[in-house]
């Protein structure tokens, strides 16, 4: 594996309707390079994100450097789920069920649909859990009364990270879920565009010139300072974090088993994050 030139850091969000006036809970994006880190930059929603992304890639790969972008949610599910969705223990299966389903506006989208019709797939009332909508959506329960999850409730990953949460759960504090079902179309199409120069960490050899990653900055980064919004000093110190790691121990932290299930960066190495930054 050789080094990295470049580093971004991307603080995603499944929500809608978000102002021009940047905002916590929000997508915000930042980026260091050449010892350098820029200021965060704000989102305001997805569709100017992943045009932005894929802005930058195409400049990166242009001048030749090499770049790990970091996304704060799971890139994968607990062992099963992507099987008996799709048929297939592929998690490019899932990412790819996702992206020929969702539907993704500026002020709205589908995704508790999607979560329900899944779920009705299963017998309903399971995997996933909470609407957020005024209407009320046929398999998706509002909360965890007469919740039943055919599948693991965590994956490996959370089970070890204290304080994560689980990725079925669909809206309110720790809603994992959304930002998942509405990240991995975002994914998937950026590694579609960029066919032979993108590999996804921990599924594929991290060969090509730009490597997705998966974190959750709140392994490594403390409290955000007066001034910050909480969303921007996350991705700034992950970015300050991985460029102060020696290469020879952020390629040691990037070697670890593929699992279906995916993993999180630095999960057993947060000591070691903290201390090189």
């Amino acid at each position: 594996m050789s080094r990295f030139d470049t580093f971004v850091m991307v603080d995603w969000s499944g929500g809608n309707g978000f102002s021009d006036t940047p905002r916590a809970d929000a997508i915000w994006v930042c980026v260091g390079r050449s010892g350098g880190i820029e200021p965060p930059v704000y989102m305001k929603n997805r569709a100017v994100a992943e045009a932005w992304l894929s802005d930058l890639m195409t400049t990166e790969l242009a001048a030749g450097r090499r770049v790990m972008i970091g996304f704060d949610f799971p890139f994968g599910y607990p062992a099963g789920f992507g099987a008996a969705l799709t048929g297939s223990d592929d998690p490019f299966a899932v990412w790819q069920w996702f992206a020929d389903r969702i539907e993704d506006a500026p002020k709205s989208n589908n995704r508790f649909d999607v979560a329900g019709q899944i779920n009705q797939r299963f017998g309903g009332n399971g995997p996933f859990w909470a609407n957020a909508l005024k209407r009320d959506i046929d398999g998706l329960p509002r909360n965890k009364a007469g919740y039943l999850n055919p599948f693991p409730e965590r994956r490996y990953a959370e089970d070890a990270a204290k304080g994560s949460f689980t990725c079925w759960q669909m809206a309110g504090v720790g809603s994992v879920g959304s930002q998942v079902m509405m990240g991995l179309p975002v994914l998937q199409r950026l590694r579609l565009a960029f066919a032979g120069q993108v590999a996804v960490w921990p599924f594929e050899p991290l060969v090509a010139p730009v490597a997705f990653v998966e974190i959750w900055p709140s392994l490594t980064v403390g409290p955000a300072p007066d001034g910050w919004i909480k969303d921007a000093w996350q991705v700034h110190e992950v970015v300050r974090q991985v460029m102060a790691l020696p290469a020879d121990i952020l390629h040691r932290l990037l070697d670890v088993p593929m699992t279906v299930e995916g993993s999180i960066f630095g999960l057993g190495h947060e000591q070691e994050l903290r201390r090189a930054a």
